[in-house]
């Protein structure tokens, strides 16, 4: 994530005067518009030069095509193995809002990172033969001095969140990232601008094709990411533990809340409660800044379905889930047919439905109905009567 305190490293050790952005000058020292004279056939001869030499300059600087994989990959010790080539391009599915996890507003009373606006979207590998996820970071402030103003976070975040026709990136729209920048921070390596402000370090976020629906939960257990002392199990080879699922949308059975600290926090840095499982298998739960509801009692059993992220300065360790859901969640209503109709998530699909007559001690049965896969999508539009139709895509 989030507040960078040691980057500067990242750039072989050279920490120098931030440049800022600046745009290039309209006009010449004497305030005239630059409108140099050239003949007609000056000009057909610097424009066959310009149109051949563009012609080079796109073959040699083609933009590579990088897989979350390959990004992600780390060596024995737990540092970033990728051999580092920028700029690139990368594709995914969003995992989350950014204001799910960080106050992307600007604060001009900020003297920190932390205080500032910051953005934090991650995007899981949506290609065949790909896997694992990547995080998208920008901030206000930087631990590099160079600091955006107002004016200048409002239309990088503009830039960022909204595609080239004002729609607003959302969960589940696959987009396509141009990263100039890729830092390795605390366990995986981060889109974002080395924590400058110059162009030549943006990023940009293209829409590939909007709502093909978030990536399924994949279900884990404390038992997958920790050993039996408790211990991070941390693969190199991202076959197992941690690092499997770093970064992707996962679904965490079988724990309970050893404690409700950072329940309803607001700070990034409080927003933490541990998990336990029934072996005494710990994980750091991260809370969202959206309202989850009152916690669950430390002594009710759930599953809880979010962004499995790390966070460790020693790189082999530092897990931990960003939660979006704690579930499962049941709604209940009258069906079509004159039945009960219970829905909840495909996130669930594994699953049994039981049903009982009595809460206090009576006998859990299965359901014996066939379910019937339905498509939700609710609409916020703020249109009043507004008439729904199906039509097949073309």
């Amino acid at each position: 994530m989030n507040v960078k305190t040691n980057e500067a490293q990242v750039e072989s050790g050279r920490v120098g005067t931030p440049r800022r952005r600046r745009p290039l000058p309209a006009k010449g020292t004497d305030g005239a518009a630059r409108r140099p004279y050239l003949s007609s056939p000056m000009k057909m001869r610097l424009a066959l030069a310009a149109v051949a030499g563009s012609v080079c300059a796109a073959a040699s600087a083609q933009t590579a095509v990088v897989t979350h994989a390959e990004l992600q990959a780390v060596q024995t010790n737990g540092a970033s193995d990728w051999a580092e080539t920028l700029p690139f391009k990368i594709q995914g599915v969003i995992l989350n809002d950014p204001e799910e996890m960080l106050d992307v507003a600007f604060n001009p009373e900020a003297a920190f990172p932390p205080d500032g606006g910051q953005y934090q979207m991650f995007i899981q590998a949506a290609a065949e033969g790909d896997r694992g996820g990547t995080a998208l970071y920008m901030a206000q402030r930087s631990v590099m001095g160079d600091h955006y103003d107002e004016a200048t976070w409002s239309n990088e975040m503009q830039r960022v969140m909204f595609d080239g026709t004002g729609r607003k990136f959302r969960k589940g729209d696959r987009v396509e990232v141009t990263a100039r920048k890729a830092v390795f921070y605390n366990g995986k390596r981060n889109v974002n601008e080395m924590h400058r402000t110059t162009y030549s370090n943006d990023f940009d976020v293209a829409l590939v094709q909007a709502n093909v629906g978030l990536p399924a939960a994949e279900a884990i257990a404390l038992a997958d990411l920790k050993d039996a002392d408790d211990r991070a199990i941390f693969d190199p080879a991202r076959e197992s533990g941690g690092e499997h699922w770093q970064g992707m949308r996962v679904r965490l059975d079988g724990i309970r809340l050893a404690d409700t600290n950072g329940w309803g926090q607001a700070a990034w840095s409080n927003r933490i409660c541990i998990a336990a499982d029934a072996t005494g298998r710990t994980l750091p739960l991260r809370l969202p800044r959206t309202d989850l509801g009152q916690p669950p009692a430390t002594s009710d059993w759930f599953s809880a379905v979010g962004i499995l992220n790390q966070e460790s300065d020693t790189w082999i360790d530092g897990y931990e889930l960003f939660v979006q859901e704690i579930g499962p969640v049941l709604h209940v209503a009258q069906g079509p047919h004159g039945g009960v109709a219970v829905q909840f998530t495909t996130d669930y699909e594994d699953f049994v439905l039981e049903a009982t007559t009595n809460l206090e001690g009576g006998i859990w049965s299965p359901v014996d109905v066939t379910p019937v896969r339905v498509i939700l999508m609710e609409d916020f539009s703020a249109e009043p009567n507004r008439n729904y139709r199906l039509r097949k895509r073309d």
